[in-house]
């Protein structure tokens, strides 16, 4: 099937040109409808009309003949009609008429006429009739119509026949030839104008937008996009600005990425090499330094292997195709269970967790997830606690709407304009220490798994009095409304 659109006319016209040929086409078809039934079909239009004119004047003035205003209205009828009207009894003979044409309509000429018309509306049993004839002495076509008069009885008690004249219509037509040319003269030289107006107000923007976006696809976060010409021309600029700054963030985290995974994988790398080779040359046939040196092996092995894990989990987080398996729990059962497993680890680690508990409290949450959102504040609290006191609070308090769960050190804290950085990927590697456990994303899963949620979470802090990291767990309602955001 042969399709046609303006837009796939010729893949390599510019956009201005499309519009222009778009807006010329549209001026062709006004010009073609124009003289088409303003030229070609005029009389048939006027013909169709008068036909309806007469024949609803007739109608009307039929609905009146039981009335004290028929013979007002017969008068007013044929004056603003432009029509002669006979009106005859049961049998044909004449009760009243209106003659317009002074004796020389169809109807009232002298011949007997009346009587062929008066038969025809007899033999159509309450039909009405309509005939168009030549009429000699005017020089013109004649409309006859006709049709019944009823009583309340709706009995047929007489007939209503009218005679109108058709007009010819050469002149008119004649006269709107000259004005539908003249018109369409105008209207090709404005639609030229107007077409070019808008090529240019809508091609430019667009060729514009164009331009900045192949400069856009070849890396040049920098090109601006500019509207103009229309409302969707400036959506597609800002939609094209927010792309650019969002491929412009992604682009930095992709180097951010490498630079910091390089700079974790680098380190266990290159020690399990070294002592690889150290095994290999110095202390293969020495048992206890090979004791040592495997497991320096098996830690960085495990370092690397946590690191590639923890990539792995906050990828699926953040591409949202790691699901929430939502289930209502008592959270300070799940605290109570994980302060108590902490605290089995305290003296191996050399730390102190104090637990500050609650009533039970029911959220509707997975279970996991936010185990693992505490057990990575845990461990990040106690890599940054205080050296001296080695301290970590874990504390719960109830709300009327939600549950807030703390976990507090008593390190050196965060600067305030940092805090905002502390959830990142990879932020603390800036600083980065040996002896600080981690991967550096830690807190950027904790901050997938409470986005996933829906939960509210934030850090406290101040310098020289450690960070408190919190978040706020909804109460278990059951209903749609107030569960988490599923993912």
């Amino acid at each position: 099937m042969l399709k046609f659109n303006i837009f796939h006319l010729g893949k390599n016209l510019s956009i201005r040109l499309k519009i222009w040929l778009f807006f010329m086409m549209l001026v062709c078809i006004v010009f073609i409808l124009m003289w088409i039934f303003q030229v070609l079909l005029l009389g048939q239009f006027y013909e169709i009309m008068k036909v309806s004119s007469i024949s609803r004047a007739t109608q009307n003035l039929a609905k009146t003949y039981n009335t004290e205003l028929f013979i007002d209205k017969l008068h007013d009828a044929a004056m603003k009609n432009d029509m002669c009207i006979e009106v005859l009894n049961e049998s044909g003979a004449e009760i009243n008429y209106q003659c317009i044409f002074s004796g020389n309509c169809m109807l009232h000429n002298g011949s007997n006429d009346i009587y062929f018309y008066y038969m025809d509306l007899k033999q159509n049993e309450g039909e009405e009739i309509y005939r168009k004839l030549y009429n000699e002495t005017m020089q013109s076509e004649m409309i006859i119509y006709g049709c019944p008069l009823y009583n309340n009885n709706n009995d047929i008690i007489g007939y209503l026949i009218t005679n109108s004249r058709l007009v010819p219509v050469e002149a008119t037509r004649h006269i709107l030839q000259n004005i539908t040319m003249n018109i369409t003269i105008a209207l090709v030289l404005a639609g030229v104008v107007l077409s070019a107006y808008a090529a240019e107000n809508l091609g430019a923007p667009i060729k514009r937008l164009n331009s900045s976006a192949r400069r856009l696809a070849q890396g040049d976060y920098t090109a601006s996009f500019t509207g103009g010409g229309c409302a969707e021309v400036d959506d597609l600029a800002d939609t094209l600005t927010y792309a650019s700054l969002e491929l412009s963030k992604t682009d930095e985290m992709q180097r951010d990425l490498i630079a910091n995974v390089s700079h974790d994988m680098r380190t266990p790398l290159t020690m399990m090499k070294a002592y690889a080779e150290m095994i290999r040359d110095l202390s293969g046939d020495n048992p206890v330094k090979r004791e040592k040196h495997l497991n320096v092996i098996i830690e960085e092995t495990d370092r690397l292997s946590l690191l590639v894990n923890d990539m792995l989990d906050l990828s699926k987080l953040e591409s949202g195709t790691q699901k929430l398996e939502l289930q209502t729990i008592d959270i300070s059962e799940k605290l109570c269970e994980i302060a108590n497993r902490y605290e089995g680890l305290s003296d191996k680690m050399d730390y102190h967790l104090i637990f500050t508990g609650d009533s039970p409290y029911m959220v509707y949450c997975d279970s996991g997830k936010i185990e693992r959102v505490i057990c990575n504040l845990l461990n990040n609290a106690i890599n940054y606690t205080s050296k001296e006191d080695r301290t970590v609070y874990l504390r719960q308090i109830n709300r009327p709407e939600c549950v807030r769960i703390e976990i507090t050190d008593t390190g050196d804290g965060i600067e305030e304009d940092k805090i905002k950085l502390i959830f990142d990927k990879y932020y603390r590697s800036e600083n980065h220490k040996r002896e600080v456990v981690g991967t550096g994303l830690g807190l950027s899963i904790v901050k997938a798994i409470l986005k996933m949620h829906g939960y509210n979470y934030g850090v406290n802090s101040k310098i020289g009095e450690g960070s408190t990291f919190w978040f706020e767990a909804n109460a278990a309602i059951m209903n749609d409304e107030a569960q988490p955001n599923k993912v």
